[in-house]
């Protein structure tokens, strides 16, 4: 073949392969792309939305306090001397007025004996003088001073029976005793704590809430305490009780919460978990992971004809992960919670319930 034919032939390729070329970016290039465009666009977006319900959430405010019996007394004598007897074991039910301790009294009996005998004395001295008196064999004054010492013997005889009386200790009211703090024997002053006394019927607890609370905190209303001594257990009772003065520096409040105690599980000095409870409305609610936080604003994307609508929400208390939605989402509308990175304002979605997920989910597993 000669030259000229083989550069023809070039010459020839080359314009077909140029042509080609330009009518693929021509005519086919651009539309594929669009065509690809407009599939991506028109995909929907796979979502798992929940149904928003009507039930009542509670507000509640979360404070710690410390028990306190309802009383609580320290067992102390009122005079001096040896223990002679106690009658207590540490943990015992006692009622009020049972004998707890006796202290040795042989002094203030022998006082005692003494004080009455001259009593006696007195009384009869009185009477004598009184019969004279009516026939005139004494005068007056002589009948006068008799009765003044019978007084001063009545009194002498009253404090020896009040000393008397001291010696025996016995309970100002009904409570569990705690441990004794002396043992038989030992010689106590005024004043010596022998145990401590605590009426444990009911328990007070003082708690501080801020002051924001002030205005919806009310004698009545119900609170719920819990310890990790009592893991699993929670003890109710009411408010009982709340501060007129609010704390300057820490801008919070004092309350009192009283907790029924019958069989004295609770000791005095525990330290206690509390929830309160504000109110009990009912609101909106919808699981907390449907809420997208941008900047100030809060919102949800709600699904409507298999249509994804950004909608702005007003949020109120949150409990066991669902939240009260205040305003923006109506009852029985359908929230997305998952695929939400998918998902624009006035895009299409494909939509499963969380509970058609839960069934697939457990189908699988087992």
């Amino acid at each position: 073949m000669s030259f000229f034919k083989q550069v023809l032939i070039l010459a020839l390729l080359a314009g077909l392969g140029y042509g080609g070329y330009w009518a693929y970016t021509e005519h086919f290039a651009p539309q594929t792309a669009a065509d690809a465009a407009g599939q991506r666009g028109s995909r929907p977006a796979p979502v798992e939305v929940a149904i928003a319900r009507l039930q009542r959430l509670p507000e509640i405010v979360e404070a710690v306090g410390t028990t306190r019996a309802l009383q609580s007394v320290e067992i102390v004598p009122e005079a001096s001397g040896r223990i002679e007897e106690m009658r207590f074991n540490p943990g015992q039910q006692v009622e009020q007025g049972q004998v707890l301790v006796r202290l040795d009294d042989t002094i203030a009996r022998a006082d005692m004996v003494e004080a009455r005998a001259q009593l006696t004395e007195r009384e009869r001295t009185v009477e004598r003088a009184q019969q004279l008196r009516e026939t005139n064999a004494v005068a007056a004054a002589t009948l006068d001073q008799a009765e003044a010492r019978l007084a001063e013997a009545r009194a002498q005889f009253d404090r020896a029976e009040q000393r008397l009386a001291e010696r025996t200790i016995r309970a100002p009211f009904d409570g569990v005793l705690g441990l004794a703090e002396v043992d038989i024997g030992a010689r106590v002053n005024a004043g010596t704590v022998i145990a401590w006394l605590d009426d444990l019927s009911e328990v007070e607890i003082d708690f501080a809430l801020p002051e924001t609370f002030f205005s919806r905190v009310r004698v009545g209303q119900t609170v719920t305490a819990t310890s990790a001594a009592f893991p699993g257990r929670a003890f109710t009772g009411q408010i009982d009780a709340v501060d007129s003065r609010i704390d300057p520096v820490g801008r919070s409040f004092r309350a009192r919460a009283r907790i029924p105690n019958p069989d004295n599980t609770l000791p005095a000095g525990m330290f206690m978990s509390l929830e309160l409870t504000l109110s009990n409305p009912e609101v909106v609610t919808i699981p907390e992971e449907a809420l997208v936080y941008q900047a100030a604003e809060t919102y949800v994307f709600i699904v409507e004809d298999e249509t994804a609508r950004r909608v702005t929400v007003r949020t109120g208390p949150r409990r066991d992960g669902m939240v009260a939605i205040l305003d923006g989402v109506p009852p029985e509308t359908a929230v997305v919670v998952r695929g939400l990175h998918r998902v624009r304002d006035g895009g299409a979605v494909s939509v499963r319930s969380q509970d058609e997920s839960a069934s697939t989910a457990s189908e699988r597993d087992s």
